[in-house]
């Protein structure tokens, strides 16, 4: 099988390049054949205007017609929501991939003066100390122009994938697509984060691991403020922060304003963890307001962190309360959960490892053979299996001081 996968760019700079990156290195492993396809050049620079930046992503598919001849060739087209727009009227299966929605993110993330006073406090007192240069930005109009045309690509798709639940439901109630067109294939972790065992329970700390983006909109959606104000509820509590991010200034910010605090600022992905393997039983903050899977999510759990997590992504179909993590819905339910594991070591101990049972399930040869069906579903040829080759050898005492758990799978 021969799939022309088309990106956006050409080097990895979001946590949805790096899932694609990763689909199309384990197709590989898989014996499918899968040629990269990038846009020669951008036609706009909107490097000086964020306003432009809507319009260069809608157009961008234009330098792709120079390639057309040798990508229809292929069994199957697939690129990332609006991508593969070029190709849908030619006759051949075209798959779009929905790691998250626009219209979903424009929904949930709200302008500043409609958050609660504790929150919308954080956000005046960033601009007060320019870390941010505004509250709300001037237009999300390149926003609505971006989700109009993904809507337009999901419609028009022989197949839409989709990272997750939250994600169909975008795509079924503002793109109105058909729910039987759309299948929900969950996103995986690289084959690192279950290379070695995972240490003994650790003192507990506060631990959030995101990308946040570097403008005041998408801080918003990462819930920067929430994770502020959960920080601040914890003066004497241990904190860690991996944070990706354009925008410098917030580490300083929350080196000098949040105590006990410990920042790893842009640090390289596959260092990560090194840094949350000595933390497991440690509590993982997922404070955004919106995210079509949560990579962050999965990658804590995988170290044995403890997900308290609002309910976005994948994290309202895999986290149980009280079993492997706990879904709440403001900072003050955060707080009681936070207390809650705190003062049990024999609940943190149980949190933990069922943390990192429901994380083997996003290893990434069981991504590859969803995605592999799927494709043979669609074209009616079928993929050569290879021999078996070797696998990440997942130890067989995941914790050192659990090796009696029987691993069992955390229901959805």
């Amino acid at each position: 099988m021969r799939i022309a996968y088309i990106h956006d760019e050409n080097k990895i700079q979001t946590g949805a390049d790096h899932i694609t990156e990763l689909i199309v290195r384990k197709l590989r492993e898989h014996n499918v054949f899968v040629k990269n396809v990038y846009p020669k050049t951008r036609l706009i620079d909107y490097s000086h205007n964020i306003q432009l930046k809507g319009v260069s992503n809608i157009l961008f598919f234009y330098s792709l017609l120079e390639q057309k001849d040798e990508i229809l060739k292929y069994d199957l087209i697939q690129g990332t929501t609006f991508t593969p727009i070029t190709f849908l009227s030619f006759d051949i299966p075209v798959v779009t991939y929905f790691g998250s929605t626009t219209a979903g993110i424009l929904q949930a993330t709200p302008k500043t003066k409609e958050l609660k006073k504790d929150l919308r406090d954080i956000m005046y007192k960033l601009k007060e100390d320019r870390v941010i240069s505004e509250v709300d930005v001037k237009s999300n109009k390149p926003l609505r122009d971006i989700s109009d045309i993904q809507d337009f690509a999901a419609s028009k798709s022989t197949r839409v994938i989709v990272a997750s639940k939250i994600v169909k439901n975008n795509l079924v109630k503002y793109g109105k697509i058909h729910p039987n067109k759309i299948a929900v294939i969950h996103n995986a972790i690289e084959d690192y984060w279950f290379e070695k065992p995972i240490a003994k329970l650790a003192k507990p700390k506060l631990i959030f691991l995101g990308r946040v983006g570097g403008d005041v909109f998408t801080w918003k959606t990462k819930g920067v403020d929430r994770l502020i104000r959960i920080y601040q509820l914890f003066p004497n509590q241990q904190k860690i922060s991996l944070i990706m991010t354009t925008n410098k200034k917030i580490g300083s910010w929350l080196n000098k304003k949040i105590p006990k605090h410990k920042l790893f600022l842009n640090f390289p992905k596959k260092q990560i963890p090194n840094i949350l393997k000595p933390e497991r039983g440690g509590i993982f903050l997922l404070t955004s307001r919106y995210e079509g899977f949560s990579l962050s999510l999965i990658e804590a759990m995988s170290q044995g962190l403890i997900p308290v997590t609002f309910p976005v992504g994948v994290a309202p179909e895999i986290i149980v309360n009280g079993k492997n993590g706990y879904l709440v819905n403001s900072t003050q339910e955060a707080r009681k959960r936070i207390n809650e594991i705190l003062r049990s070591e024999q609940l943190r101990t149980d949190l933990s490892f069922a943390a990192y049972k429901t994380a083997l399930q996003f290893r990434a040869d069981i991504l590859a053979k969803k995605l592999v069906s799927l494709y043979e579903k669609i074209t009616g040829k079928t993929v050569r299996r290879l021999p078996q080759r070797a696998r990440v050898q997942l130890p067989k005492k995941p914790f050192i001081e659990d090796a009696d758990h029987e691993i069992t799978q955390i229901p959805h």
